[in-house]
């Protein structure tokens, strides 16, 4: 049974990291993954979670009714490489045990992190391309344990005696600037499913105490986006007030296909920087994609008011532009 050195909460698209860093250092691993639902199953297809041989844990496949038992059963993995189905549901006699007496059922498959299996160089080239922002296709034999690699199809699926895992890397939103707004916007970010990344150069801001959990950059904008893949599934959102911070962030932001950029400030505030993006040579197209004032208009006053409606405002650009996406595919 696992104890408490579970490993914070990770999201899926960042366990590949995490058992990359995991195996490096010397730890046998197993890979559990949720292949099959139905039901009241509280994790979907495709779930990860990882566990390590010191009973550290990382991610999850249920809401926490079988997680005892599949760790028990990868600590089982660990002398001796393999992999496993595990099927639980209300037709077993454990399902009152692991929690699934509603009527969910759920199947989860082991496989090591070892050669003829999840092999270790598989685990990096599976990180790399998570970091680079690309999706990941992982095509899992359920006869002989085999794990590789794949052009991702759409979405994951269940064949008959293969599981093919479709990774793809989280939305992510930058903040510049380490103020009081960026306090709740950024957990509250996280908690929507994002990867958060606050950028600040002024040092006394920018710190890991203000910002627990998140990524924190005390560099200028430009030196820390010019490393960072900005894509369609990026947004990014100014808060200092300050044009020598928010400007160079927004020279890199209006250039690449961002889905939501944002700023704050009054109109009179906004109509500046739009000044001063057209004289850098940002044209209507380009500083029309600006939403500004940041946040839908619900009369918010306070820091966390604010962040609550440019989290929202945040939300519906995307939901917008997934909906764009699968109508066009």
């Amino acid at each position: 049974m696992p104890d408490d050195r579970a490993a914070p909460a990770v999201a899926d698209d960042a366990l590949f990291a995490v058992a990359n860093e995991w195996q490096a250092a010397g730890h046998r691993l197993v890979f559990a993954v949720v292949i099959r639902t139905w039901g009241s199953s509280p994790r979907q297809m495709g779930s990860v979670m990882l566990v390590r041989d010191d009973l550290t844990i990382a991610g999850s496949v249920s809401g926490g009714c079988v997680e005892g038992a599949v760790v028990d059963a990868a600590l089982g993995m660990m002398e001796s490489a393999g992999s496993q189905r595990l099927d639980f549901g209300v037709a077993d006699a454990a399902a009152w045990d692991v929690g699934l007496s509603c009527g969910g059922e759920i199947s989860v498959w082991l496989v090591s992190v070892a050669d003829g299996y999840f092999d270790a160089n598989l685990v990096r080239q599976s990180a790399a391309a998570m970091a680079a922002r690309k999706n990941v296709g992982l095509r899992f034999d359920l006869a002989t344990g085999q794990v590789q690699m794949i052009t991702p199809p759409a979405a994951s699926i269940l064949e008959d005696m293969a599981f093919t895992l479709v990774q793809m890397p989280r939305p992510q939103l930058i903040i510049t600037g380490a103020v009081h707004i960026s306090q709740h916007l950024a957990p509250m970010a996280m908690q929507l499913g994002f990867h958060v990344v606050v950028i600040d150069p002024r040092r006394i801001f920018a710190t890991a105490d203000r910002f627990p959990g998140i990524v924190v950059h005390d560099s200028w904008p430009d030196e820390v986006l010019a490393e960072m893949v900005l894509d369609q599934d990026t947004a990014l959102v100014t808060l200092t007030h300050d044009p020598k911070i928010d400007d160079a962030a927004l020279h890199w932001g209006l250039a690449k296909p961002l889905f939501y950029v944002a700023c704050l400030g009054s109109r009179k505030t906004h109509a500046a920087r739009l000044d001063r993006l057209a004289a850098a040579g940002f044209d209507g197209a380009a500083t029309s994609r600006i939403h500004g004032p940041a946040g839908l208009d619900i009369g918010a006053k306070t820091p966390a008011e604010i962040a609550v409606s440019v989290a929202a405002e945040l939300v519906s650009a995307y939901r917008q532009r997934q909906g764009a996406v699968h109508a066009a595919g």
